[in-house]
């Protein structure tokens, strides 16, 4: 953190910043080893013979002296790097390291920071009122104002000490702004000003992909870690818009006897490398039934967002939420073709009717309509075909309004066949619809 204050005069009073986060864990390094390994090699163990005279040799007064006894009045630090406890080997002596600067600060974080102004002249203030905000490129946000109780006074060689916090909610340059108005020695009101600047990275890389299968939605998060320290992720969960549910996958759960709640009580913490490791998370997203419409943002299908909680190596708590993740673009028919009865059984060459259902999706009238099936395919591939006239006329549909009809078919081929090609054309405007619906049968032998 950078600080600054405005060219104006000495001031009497001086503001101080200290960040406050978590302290980290204080590694000794080099490591520390034993004497023994360098006297014994990594085979000793293979032969027999001197694997059963080892505890005889460790127990030598050589080596406990080496390894064990420490004499104070050794001023050379001989034994500085030896392992006096088994514990000692990971290198952490159970000390906390304090901030030694102001770090890096994230979006979704808690910035919180103790400041302190201080009486340096040597006279007596009174009447202080102190401000504190964080300026952004897009807003001002007050932190403390003490405008209604003034401090009533600052000694000489004191201070007056307070902490703030502000949920970082934007990315880029922050500036924290901290003011003083107070009387001096001689009852001149003065104001002392002084910025302290500081950037806000993003932690998170977010990358999403959405694929449809059929009338399935996944979607697949891949989240990247940019900090320089390991996250442990809480949540990653995925609120989903109206009209749509969602369900994380997950691999195959090989504890299928434990409860559920045993298997989330101990279920292994989602970890996220430090300075680049990725995680992905896949969800399947269905569209309820509740039958209101869906949600629409620009002709495009809104699928919800992702809300984001973790921890750092000492529990220092982050959230983010995305924006809103949008599925594939809706197409905008002006009407729409639906099945609403097919036969549970057909035979091939036996003629069976389908019960279709047109609906209006506009605020205007359309047709009349004809409706026939595309002959687009060749005779030889095409196995459902009308029984009958090949071309049905329609009554005009009101505003959002529907119309029932049925067409008789006949299929010329057992097995799974397609019920393709149905053409709907309003006379009036003299637009084509295709490729409205496609429809699967399955055609029994006689």
């Amino acid at each position: 953190m950078s600080s600054s204050t405005a060219p104006q005069t000495p001031h009497s009073l001086a503001f101080r910043v200290m960040r406050l986060c978590r302290p980290s864990l204080h590694v000794e390094t080099p490591l520390r080893f034993n004497a023994c390994d360098l006297l014994f090699g990594e085979d000793l163990f293979d032969d027999s013979l001197a694997a059963d005279h080892l505890p005889r040799l460790l127990s030598g007064d050589s080596v406990n002296a080496g390894a064990n006894v420490v004499d104070p009045s050794d001023l050379s630090y001989r034994s500085r790097f030896l392992l006096e406890q088994s514990s000692e080997s990971v290198g952490l002596p159970g000390l906390l390291v304090l901030p030694q600067s102001f770090g890096a600060i994230y979006l979704g974080e808690t910035f919180c920071s103790y400041i302190s102004i201080n009486n340096s002249s040597s006279f007596e203030v009174r009447d202080i009122v102190i401000k504190a905000e964080i300026q952004t490129e897009r807003q001002r946000i007050l932190l403390l104002d003490t405008s209604k109780s003034p401090v009533e006074s600052i000694r000489v060689g004191g201070r007056y000490d307070f902490i703030v916090e502000h949920d970082v909610k934007e990315l880029g340059a922050h500036t924290l702004v901290c003011t003083a108005l107070y009387n001096d020695n001689d009852g001149e009101r003065k104001y002392l000003p002084q910025f302290f600047k500081f950037i806000v990275a993003n932690p998170l890389s977010v990358r999403t992909k959405v694929r449809v299968v059929k009338e399935t939605t996944f979607l697949e998060a891949c989240i990247e870690n940019n900090t320089k320290s390991n996250l442990y992720m809480d949540q990653v969960d995925f609120e989903p818009a109206q009209n749509w549910s969602a369900t994380v996958l997950k691999p195959d759960d090989h504890h299928l006897k434990d409860s559920p709640l045993v298997r989330e009580l101990f279920k292994p913490p989602v970890i996220i490398r430090s300075g680049g490791g990725v995680h992905n998370f896949l969800y399947q997203l269905s569209v309820s039934s509740d039958g209101s419409p869906l949600l629409k943002v620009e002709g495009s299908n809104v699928l919800g967002k992702l809300q984001i909680t973790w921890r750092t190596n000492l529990g220092e708590p982050g959230r983010l939420q995305t924006q809103q993740i949008l599925g594939s673009p809706i197409v905008h028919n002006d009407i729409e073709l639906g099945a609403v009865e097919v036969p549970p059984i057909i035979i091939i060459e036996k003629p069976f009717l389908v019960h279709f259902k047109l609906t209006n999706q506009t605020d205007r009238i359309l047709g009349p309509f004809e409706v026939w099936l595309s002959q687009s395919e060749s005779l030889d591939k095409k196995y459902v075909m009308v029984n009958g006239p090949q071309t049905m006329p329609l009554p005009q549909l009101e505003a959002f309004g529907s119309s029932e009809f049925r067409l008789n078919l006949v299929a010329v081929k057992q097995g799974i066949q397609k019920i393709a090609g149905i053409t709907i054309f309003d006379t009036r405007e003299k637009k084509t619809y295709d490729s409205l619906l496609e429809l699967e049968i399955f055609v029994d032998p006689e």
